[in-house]
């Protein structure tokens, strides 16, 4: 074979695996007709247009429930139908996620997302909430806390994320591997399946439905490009002189089989939080409010009341 061929098959060889991986964004009229409920719940706050849900009582205790990365409102879906009955459950895609659109700044940082929970609660007339995290989420709801004492009445952390690990030093940007650049262009659901399993202790309960929303909403126009930017600007700093200062009675939500962020850094959470509670969960995953909803809510129910 003379170096032409050869140069010209590989080209074809990376060509068609290329159209094969190719994953366009979805149009964003498709992606409103199946998950949203209605157009009121697309809201404008601080310049930036929100997907937001809010159910329950207007006039009982509130609750705030912050995603994950890459994530939506709608992982939240089996505890929100379960708690609206007794709480005002607010729960909304962070900008850039799920049907929310991208910060036409730019901007993904913690700073960002702190202000734009304040705007949303003065534009919903909630002056104190509790706040439920999961993940980056959860970072978000304990540092919020830290930040804005007076507006938390209790904190739920559910596998929070915020100490240091691996690619995620403190006091310097993430490192973002150039491979991960790749899935602005290529996304297949098999893929994307292989990196959710890791959320569930038990894959058999990661059900088509929820890869197929996860994928579905990834794919709306700008997710991508902001999931990326989102982790770009994560700078983590030593969480433990911010978590000594929480004051809101804190619940730490841990499921044993989380193989995302592992159940012994609660020991962490534990030692910084004054009087924070700690319930683990056995052979549950990363996401308990999706694997096991009804077991996981029992404690968080409790605490809530």
């Amino acid at each position: 074979m003379t170096r032409r061929t050869f140069i010209t098959v590989f080209l074809v060889i990376v060509a068609t695996a290329t159209a094969a991986l190719w994953t366009p964004d979805h149009d964003r009229t498709l992606l409103e007709s199946r998950y949203l409920q209605s157009l009121t719940d697309l809201r404008v706050i601080d310049d930036v247009s929100l997907h937001v849900r809010d159910d329950g009582p207007r006039s009982a205790p509130a609750l705030i429930l912050l995603h994950g990365l890459g994530s939506s409102l709608h992982t939240w879906e089996p505890w929100a139908n379960a708690l609206a009955s007794e709480f005002r459950v607010i729960r909304f895609d962070l900008p850039g996620s799920g049907l929310s659109a991208p910060d036409p700044g730019g901007d993904y940082t913690d700073a960002r997302s702190h202000e734009l929970l304040v705007a949303l609660l003065d534009s919903l007339g909630v002056t104190r909430a509790t706040l439920i995290g999961n993940s980056m989420g959860g970072r978000i709801a304990w540092s919020f806390a830290e930040r804005y004492p007076d507006r938390v009445d209790k904190l739920v952390l559910i596998s929070p994320d915020g100490f240091a690990s691996p690619g995620f030093a403190y006091d310097q940007p993430a490192e973002v591997p150039a491979s991960l650049s790749l899935l602005r262009y290529a996304l297949p659901k098999w893929i994307l399946r292989k990196s959710l399993e890791p959320a569930y202790a038990n894959g058999d309960r990661l059900a088509d439905s929820i890869v197929t929303r996860y994928h579905d909403l990834l794919l709306a126009p700008g997710a991508r490009d902001a999931m990326l930017q989102r982790l770009r600007q994560t700078v983590l700093t030593d969480p433990l002189p911010r978590l000594a200062r929480i004051v809101a009675p804190t619940l730490i939500v841990w499921g044993e089989g989380d193989a995302m962020i592992p159940v012994s850094n609660a020991a962490d959470y534990m030692g910084a939080i004054r009087g924070a509670r700690l319930v683990t969960l056995p052979g549950i995953g990363h996401v308990p409010f999706e694997e096991a909803p009804s077991v996981s809510l029992d404690a968080v129910r409790t605490f809530l009341r």
